[in-house]
C-alpha cells in the first residue's frame, strides 16, 4: 500500500503535468492569435496564472523531495523537479518566442488594414472632393444665374426709370415752352393793355382839349354878340 508521501508526490506531478499541457496549448494559441491585441493580452494574462501556479507546483515537489526520507526516493523526485524547471524554462521561451511571432503578425495585419483603408479613404476622400466640387459649381451656378436676374431686373428697372425720366423731361419742355408761351402772352397782353392806357389818356386829352376849344369859341361867340363893342 502507497504510503501518504507517495500519494502526494504523484498528485503534485499530476497537476504539474496538467499545467504544462495547459500552457503549450495556450501558446499555441498565441501562435495563431489572428488578433486584436485585447486577445493576445488575455492570453499572456493566462498563460502567467498557469505559469504561476505551475511554478509553486515544482516548489512544492521539491519540498517534498527533501522530506523524503530514502536517498533514492529523494534523489529520484529532485531529478523530476529538474526536469520540471527545465520544462518550464523551455516553455518560457516557446511564450516569448509566440509572443514575438504573434505581435508581428498583427501588426502586419493592422498595417495591410491601415493600407486598405487609407487606399479606401483616399477613394472616399477623392468621391468627396468631387461631390463637394460638384455642389460648389452648382451653387455658383445657381449664384451666377441669381446674380444675372438681378441684373436683369436692374436692366428693366433703369430702362423704366430712363424713360420715366425721358417722359418727365418732355413733360417739363413742354411746360417750359407753355410757360415762354404763356410769358409771351402776358407780356404781350401788358403791352396792349399799356398802349391802350395810353390811348385812352391820349383820347380824354383830344377829348377835354376839343371841348376847351369849343367852350373858348362858344364863349367868343357869346362875348361878341353880347358885347360887340368891347
Amino acid at each position: 500500500m502507497a504510503s501518504s508521501a507517495d500519494v502526494h508526490v504523484r498528485i503534485c506531478g499530476q497537476e504539474i503535468i496538467k499545467y504544462d499541457l495547459e500552457i503549450k496549448a495556450l501558446i499555441q494559441d498565441i501562435r495563431d492569435c489572428p488578433g486584436p491585441q485585447s486577445t493576445l493580452l488575455e492570453l499572456n494574462s493566462q498563460v502567467k496564472e498557469k505559469f504561476s501556479q505551475l511554478r509553486l507546483r515544482i516548489q512544492d515537489l521539491e519540498q517534498m523531495a527533501r522530506e523524503q526520507d530514502r536517498e533514492t526516493d529523494r534523489l529520484a523526485i529532485q531529478a523530476e523537479t529538474e526536469s520540471q524547471r527545465r520544462q518550464m524554462l523551455s516553455n518560457r521561451t516557446a511564450w516569448r518566442k509566440a509572443i514575438v511571432a504573434c505581435k508581428l503578425a498583427i501588426d502586419n495585419m493592422e498595417k495591410d488594414e491601415l493600407l486598405r483603408g487609407g487606399e479606401n479613404q483616399s477613394s472616399r476622400q477623392r468621391r468627396a472632393t468631387k461631390e463637394t466640387l460638384a455642389e460648389t459649381s452648382s451653387s455658383i451656378t445657381e449664384s451666377l444665374m441669381s446674380i444675372s436676374r438681378m441684373m436683369a431686373e436692374q436692366v428693366n428697372q433703369s430702362e423704366d426709370t430712363i424713360s420715366t425720366l425721358a417722359t418727365s423731361s418732355r413733360t417739363v419742355q413742354e411746360t417750359n415752352e407753355e410757360f415762354r408761351n404763356m410769358t409771351g402772352t402776358i407780356h404781350l397782353g401788358r403791352k396792349l393793355i399799356l398802349k391802350y392806357n395810353r390811348r385812352e389818356l391820349t383820347d380824354k386829352l383830344l377829348i377835354f382839349l376839343a371841348l376847351a376849344l369849343f367852350l373858348a369859341t362858344v364863349l367868343y361867340i357869346l362875348k361878341k354878340r353880347l358885347f360887340p363893342f368891347i
